[in-house]
């Protein structure tokens, strides 16, 4: 059985009114089902000036989820992607339209931890650091 890399809700089941884009700022997040062994990543894009979520998806670390994400995006016309310096974004974006960056990612890499306080599977251990590994 052929089972898709990313989990995403059905277009006809979602009701968002779609809206157009120009940027998208598109990041990764790792976590894990049970055993560290077992990753799982949530992906997904906001839109940098009003902060909203355009797609997201739960699927493994993999070109073709990123690809997944991406066709998710296709449309709404985005015609500028900032990402980190990941492989698959460098590999699949046109040059002219990507951005890397960590700079360019504040906003979306902001988004981890209030995530992952709110969301028990995401949650670590410890949300803290040690007096040694703090500025």
């Amino acid at each position: 059985m052929n089972q898709p890399l990313l989990n995403t809700l059905p277009p006809d089941e979602v009701d968002v009114g779609m809206q157009r884009a120009e940027e998208a700022e598109v990041d990764e997040m790792w976590s894990f089902v049970g055993k560290k062994n077992a990753p799982r990543w949530l992906w997904h894009a906001i839109d940098p000036h009003t902060g909203k979520v355009l797609a997201y998806g739960l699927g493994r670390h993999t070109d073709e989820a990123f690809l997944q994400l991406q066709a998710l995006l296709e449309p709404l016309g985005i015609t500028r992607y900032h990402t980190d310096y990941w492989g698959a974004y460098i590999r699949h974006l046109d040059p002219e339209e990507h951005h890397p960056g960590k700079h360019n990612t504040q906003q979306i890499e902001r988004e981890h931890l209030p995530l992952r306080m709110r969301i028990k599977r995401l949650t670590r251990k410890t949300n803290c650091c040690s007096r040694w590994s703090c500025p």
